[in-house]
C-alpha cells in the first residue's frame, strides 16, 4: 500500500503570492478551498460506516473508544472525546483522547513528540487498553510514527483499529483495520494541515461520535435527552425539551423535575 504513497498534504498550494492578497481575497480563497472538504468527506462515508458499526459493537460489550494523534490531529481527538459526556451523558472514560506529548501538547507544541515509536503504545497502556476497545489513529499526513506504531501494537494485541488521514495509501492506513482517507488536496498555505485536513478530520470525528451515540440510544428523536445540565443555557434547553416531550405547561414545575432527576430522559421516565 505504501509503495504508491503520495503526500498530497505537503504539495504546493494552488495559490501563489498569498502575502500580496487583500484581506477579502484571502478570505474568499480560503473559503473556496474549504468548500471542497464536505465533498471529500462524502466520498469517505463507505469507509466510515464499518468503523462506526465496529465501535458500537465493542461498546455494547463494555468497550471504549480511543483517539490517538499528534499536534492538531491529537487536539481534535481530545475535543471530540471531551464533548461526549456533557452532550450525551456518558461517563468520562468511555471516549478517550490521547495526544503525543501529553497534556502540555494540548496548548503547546512538544518538539519531536510525534516521532516516538514507543510512546503511543505506552500512553494507551496507561489506560489498560484491551481487545474490548477500539483505537482510532488520527494523522493528517498518515505518516506520524507515534500513531502508526501504536496502531501496529494494537493489531498485535487483537485490538480493533481505525485511522483518519488525508493522503491516499498512507502508512497509517496500512496499520488500521478500518482506514478512512479524506483526500482534500493541497492546503491553502502549503503544508498547513490544520486547515482543510483539520476541517476534514473534525467532520469525520463528528460523524463517528454522533452516529455511535445515537446507535447506543443516547439520543431520542433528534434530542440530546441525556445531556448534562452544566450551565443555565443547557438547563433552559432541557426544561423546554421536557415540556415538549411530556406535555407539561408549567416552566418552573418542569425545571424542578428536571433538576431533581438530572436529565430529560430520567425525568420523562417518571411521568
Amino acid at each position: 500500500m505504501t509503495e504508491q504513497f503520495v503526500r498530497i498534504t505537503e504539495q504546493e498550494s494552488n495559490y501563489r503570492h498569498l502575502d500580496k492578497m487583500s484581506v477579502a481575497e484571502l478570505l474568499q480563497n480560503i473559503n473556496r478551498e474549504d468548500s471542497q472538504v464536505p465533498q471529500a468527506v462524502a466520498k469517505a462515508i463507505p469507509q466510515i460506516e464499518p468503523l462506526v458499526t465496529a465501535i458500537v459493537d465493542k461498546m455494547l460489550m463494555g468497550g471504549r473508544l480511543f483517539y490517538i494523534g499528534a499536534g492538531t490531529s491529537g487536539r481534535l481527538g481530545i475535543v471530540d472525546a471531551s464533548e461526549c459526556p456533557p452532550t450525551y451523558g456518558v461517563p468520562y472514560g468511555l471516549v478517550i483522547g490521547i495526544i503525543a506529548g501529553g497534556e502540555k501538547a494540548i496548548t503547546q507544541a512538544v518538539e519531536f513528540a510525534e516521532d516516538s515509536r514507543e510512546d503511543g503504545w505506552n500512553d494507551l497502556q496507561a489506560y489498560n487498553v484491551s481487545d474490548k476497545d477500539v483505537v482510532i489513529g488520527i494523522a493528517a499526513s498518515g505518516t506520524t510514527p507515534y500513531v502508526i506504531a501504536a496502531l501496529q501494537q494494537c493489531r498485535l494485541n487483537n485490538i480493533v483499529t481505525g485511522s483518519i488521514s488525508c493522503n491516499p495509501n498512507s502508512p497509517v492506513s496500512a496499520a488500521a483495520d478500518f482506514p478512512i482517507e479524506v483526500v482534500v488536496g493541497p492546503e491553502f498555505v502549503t503544508g498547513s494541515t490544520r486547515m482543510k485536513s483539520g476541517t476534514a478530520q473534525k467532520l469525520v470525528l463528528n460523524m463517528i461520535s454522533t452516529s455511535v451515540m445515537i446507535q447506543l440510544g443516547r439520543v431520542e428523536d433528534n434530542r440530546m435527552v441525556n445531556m448534562q445540565l452544566s450551565n443555565e443555557k443547557l438547563v433552559d434547553r432541557g426544561v423546554k425539551m421536557l415540556m415538549l416531550r411530556s406535555g407539561l405547561t408549567d416552566y418552573e414545575k418542569a425545571k424542578d423535575l428536571l433538576l431533581k432527576y438530572g436529565t430529560v430522559k430520567k425525568a420523562l421516565d417518571t411521568l
